[in-house]
């Protein structure tokens, strides 16, 4: 992969200090990016500098830690106003972070399933709130990291919460649909991929044994590549653009999840 199409952007990678974060946001940065490394907390992402400068050997200058918990939506809301402020140009915005839905039934204080506010609301919200920068020059990009799970999932939309049946798999699933179904929204460039089943902390969700991190990483660079042509509102596993489920392809599906998100994340369409 060619570092120069790359160098001199900036990319906001969320859930970047293990994993497949942690991965896209060195391969990002060795190609001259401006990576903002997005953790749990201040201290989780600082930490996660600190690492890349010391065990990968990255410019320090190329890299800003910043904090914010998807649990709470006051916090993603925060995190943009950030980034706005300090980047009014992003590049590209990668929608990481991930959890997989606990053994029982949670629900945040925002009042929606753990998983779906993590994996899927928060993103939403905080797309949304970065809209002006990611459209103020062409080329601004959105790569939704989601899973190949989602083909076996259906939203539930008079409970998205799933309070009435709850399986950790299913939300976890539906959490993974909604991702790839909102990359089908037409106001930022935007495509979702499936990295492939590595060796992370959700490894246990799909099989035993993964590939690295690293090389699912390396997937998701190279959609966040300038020069690699993308479809807008495409999925691809791996390296490949595939059909994702057939919901991910309906218009009505599209219009009514940003309906249902903006609705939970109490914020206008």
């Amino acid at each position: 992969m060619s570092s120069a199409s790359l160098s001199g952007r900036t990319a906001l990678v969320t859930g970047a200090t293990s994993g497949i974060g942690y991965e896209t946001a060195r391969l990002l940065a060795e190609r001259g990016v401006t990576v903002l490394v997005h953790g749990r907390t201040a201290d989780e992402a600082q930490a996660a500098v600190d690492r890349l400068i010391a065990m990968a050997g990255v410019d320090a200058s190329k890299l800003r830690a910043l904090g914010a918990d998807f649990t709470h939506l006051e916090e993603v809301e925060q995190l943009a106003e950030r980034v706005v402020a300090e980047h009014p140009h992003l590049d590209v915005l990668v929608n990481n972070a991930g959890m997989a839905a606990p053994e029982r039934h949670t629900i945040t204080a925002d009042g929606n399933e753990i998983a779906f506010q993590v994996n899927f609301l928060a993103h939403f919200l905080l797309t949304g709130l970065l809209e002006p920068s990611l459209t103020s020059e062409p080329g601004g990009r959105v790569v939704n990291v989601s899973s190949s799970l989602h083909r076996t999932a259906s939203i539930q939309w008079s409970d998205p919460n799933r309070a009435r049946r709850y399986s950790r798999l299913a939300a976890y699933a539906q959490s993974q649909l909604a991702l790839t179904v909102f990359a089908a929204d037409p106001r930022v460039t935007a495509v979702s991929v499936h990295p492939g089943v590595c060796d992370t902390a959700l490894l246990s969700l799909y099989a035993n044994e993964g590939t690295s991190a690293a090389e699912g990483a390396g997937h998701v660079v190279r959609l966040c590549d300038p020069a690699t042509e993308i479809v807008n509102g495409a999925y691809y596993d791996r390296s490949e653009r595939v059909e994702p489920a057939a919901a991910a392809l309906e218009d009505r599906t599209v219009k009514r999840l940003n309906k249902l998100a903006a609705l939970l994340v109490g914020h206008n369409s």
